[in-house]
Parts: C-alpha cells; structure tokens; sequence
C-alpha cells in the first residue's frame, strides 16, 4: 500500500534517556534491519548513547504507535544523522520522508549548517537521501563486513543547509 499518512502523523521527541522509547526504537530496528549486516543497535548501545549530549530521538507517531524513529546527534554546528527506520508493516506510507524532513527543520532552527550519514554501499536507502538533497563526499572501502564473510564499502554523505 502506498498510502501517504503524513498528515496524521506527529513528532514525539526525546533528548534524554527513557526506557521506553529506547525500547520503542529497538523493537523498530529489530524489524527494520537485516541481519546479514548487523547494522540495529543493541538496547544497551543506544541507552548509552542517549546519555550524551546533543543527542534526539525522534518518533513518527499515529496515535499511540510508534511507527519509525531517527536518531540524531548534534555538535557544534553539525549533525549525524546515526539511525532512521520505519516499522516495515509502514513502509512507503512517507514515514521515512516525515522524519527526515523533522530532522532537517530540527537542524535548521538549531543552526546547523550541514546534517553528515553514512550507509552501506548496497543501502536500497541511498536513492532516498539522494532524492532530498545529500551529497556523496566518500567512500571508506570494505568498512561494513556482512555475516557472510563480504565486504562492503561504507558512503558518507552531507546535505548543506546553508
């Protein structure tokens, strides 16, 4: 279904620990990330990482769901944008679209001036960031390493809001 929800979603976001949002964002990624390359974090890794500071997660929400997240982390006058995911039964709905564009409103009233990524080289999310503006400035070659044995170079990329 290609159904475009957007207009009832909202934003609920969190710029420090909570048990249950973190929990929310590890059921999603548990969904949303193939094991083959072992990209989801752990609920240990990402409670850690929400203890620091300039950190946001943000969650697409209908209702009461909890349907994607991004993770986001700003320093300065840059941000990474570390994790996005949809929840696949919400996939092609523009929940991803939704999220991104809440990152780069975030990112702007906070005076950032460019939001960096990085993505594995066969990431069918590539297309996506391409299509809202991020530039690919390189290439780290056989960074990611899938529990096949492969090899897979790692992408970065910015999109300048300046």
């Amino acid at each position: 279904m290609s159904e475009n929800i957007s207009q009832a979603l909202r934003i609920l976001a969190y710029t420090y620990p909570d048990h249950r949002a973190e929990a929310a964002a590890s059921a999603i990624m548990r969904n949303a990330f193939s094991p083959a390359y072992g990209e989801a974090w752990t609920p240990a890794q990402l409670s850690s990482f929400m203890r620091l500071t300039g950190v946001r997660l943000s969650f697409a929400c209908l209702d009461n769901a909890h349907l994607g997240f991004a993770l986001t982390r700003y320093v300065l006058d840059e941000a990474e944008l570390l994790l996005i995911a949809t929840d696949p039964r919400w996939q092609s709905r523009g929940i991803g679209q939704f999220l991104l564009q809440d990152c780069v409103n975030h990112a702007r009233k906070s005076r950032i001036s460019a939001i960096h990524l990085e993505v594995r080289c066969n990431n069918q999310a590539i297309e996506f960031y391409l299509r809202n503006g991020f530039e690919q400035v390189h290439r780290r070659p056989a960074y990611y390493k899938g529990d096949d044995g492969t090899y897979y170079d790692a992408l970065s990329f910015r999109l300048s809001l300046d």
